[in-house]
C-alpha cells in the first residue's frame, strides 16, 4: 500500500502545508488506499522536502511527481476527460500556486502581526514541538526567504503577490461544481490544499480575509473539504 509522509495536521486540516494537502486530497478524490504518516523533520525526505510517499517500495518526492505516478500507476481516470485547453490551465493554476505558497508561509514565520497566532497554535495541538524548536524553524525560513526573494519584500508588497494569484483564482473557481465541471480534477485538489490552509486557519491575515469574502472560494473549498475529510 502506498504511504504518504507529509506535515502535520493543524486547525482541522489534514496537513498544515498546500503541497501535502494537495496529494492527500488528490488520493482521497482517486479512491487510492494510503496510510498518511506526519512527519515533523523533513530532514531525511527526499531534497529535505514534504511530501513523499513510498509506493511498493519506491520512494517518490515532489507533489506533481506524486500525482503523475499515481495517474500512471494506478489508472486512475480523475483527469482523463480534460482536453488540452484545461490541461494548461492546470498547469498555470499549479505555477500560480507555487507563488502563493511563498505568501502563505511568510504570513505564518515572518510576519510577526501573525507568527504568535501560529507558533502557539501549533504547540497547543503539537505538544511534543516547543517553544525553541519552533524559533530554530524560523531562523531556517527567514533564511529561505530571503533567498529565495520574497523576505525582501515589505508585508504589504507581499501580500499583494498573494492577493493577486487569489484573485486570479477567484476568476477561475466557479460557485458551483468545480473548476472543470460537476466532477472534482486534481486541479481541484491542488487549489484546496492552499486555499484550505487559509481559510480554515483562525490567522487574520489579508489572505484569509480576501478568501472568506469569495462565497465561491468558500464553498468550492468546503465541499472538497466534506469530500477528503482529514487524517
Amino acid at each position: 500500500m502506498l504511504t504518504l509522509y507529509s506535515y502535520p495536521d493543524l486547525f482541522g486540516v489534514a496537513d498544515n502545508n498546500g503541497y501535502g494537502l494537495k496529494v492527500y486530497a488528490f488520493l482521497k478524490l482517486a479512491g487510492v488506499p494510503f496510510v498518511h504518516e506526519h512527519v515533523f523533520d523533513a530532514s531525511t525526505a527526499p531534497r529535505g522536502q514534504l511530501p513523499y510517499v513510498v509506493d511498493d517500495g519506491e520512494t517518490i518526492g515532489d507533489s506533481e511527481t506524486i500525482i503523475a505516478h499515481a495517474i500512471a500507476k494506478y489508472g486512475l481516470g480523475i483527469d482523463a476527460a480534460l482536453s488540452a485547453e484545461q490541461r494548461r490551465t492546470n498547469h498555470f493554476v499549479t505555477r500560480m500556486l507555487d507563488d502563493l505558497y511563498w505568501v502563505m508561509s511568510y504570513s505564518r514565520w515572518k510576519d510577526e502581526r501573525y507568527y504568535p497566532a501560529f507558533r502557539d497554535g501549533f504547540i497547543a495541538q503539537h505538544p511534543q514541538i516547543n517553544a525553541d524548536g519552533f524559533e530554530k524553524a524560523k531562523a531556517y525560513n527567514a533564511q529561505r526567504y530571503h533567498y529565495q526573494g520574497i523576505g525582501r519584500y515589505t508585508p504589504d508588497q507581499a501580500y499583494a503577490r498573494g492577493l493577486a494569484d487569489l484573485q486570479a483564482l477567484a476568476e477561475i473557481v466557479p460557485i458551483a461544481g468545480f473548476v472543470h465541471g460537476a466532477k472534482p480534477t486534481s486541479c481541484d485538489a491542488g487549489i484546496y490544499g492552499f486555499v484550505a490552509n487559509i481559510h480554515y486557519f483562525p490567522i487574520p491575515t489579508p489572505l484569509k480575509a480576501f478568501v472568506d469574502a469569495h462565497a465561491n472560494l468558500v464553498k468550492h473549498c468546503e465541499a472538497i473539504h466534506a469530500m477528503v475529510g482529514r487524517s
